[in-house]
């Protein structure tokens, strides 16, 4: 069977002092070190976080003391797995291993057909 797994990462950016710059700086990163190890099927975009008081939506990333934080979401498409929790198990190892010492959990897995 074939899955499309989204994972979520913390992602730290040091010496930024702009949002915009953060999200940047963290989706390159991510990107490069991805690409370093031949994983460059993996997509990298900003996560999203629901305002507290109105529920819109808004980028995942925090600054202060021009340090950022930033919670990315990547996504990777498994293909011939026994099931969701071996893809996801797939998943955080392949992207676990080009992404040493970033926190990195699975947050939805969705069944995909052959052709997509």
């Amino acid at each position: 069977m074939n899955y499309l797994v989204a994972m979520e990462a913390a992602w730290l950016v040091r010496d930024v002092e702009q949002i915009d710059d953060a999200i940047g700086v963290a989706v390159s990163e991510a990107g490069k070190r991805l690409n370093q190890q031949d994983l460059d099927y993996v997509e990298v975009d900003v996560g999203a976080t629901g305002c507290p008081a109105c529920g819109e939506p808004f980028d995942s990333a925090y600054i202060a003391a021009d340090t950022a934080l930033v919670g990315l979401v990547l996504e990777m498409k498994v293909f011939n797995a026994e099931g969701e929790e071996h893809a996801q198990r797939i998943a955080k190892s392949e992207v676990g291993g080009a992404l040493r010492d970033v926190p990195l959990s699975v947050v939805e897995t969705f069944e995909i057909d052959e052709q997509e």
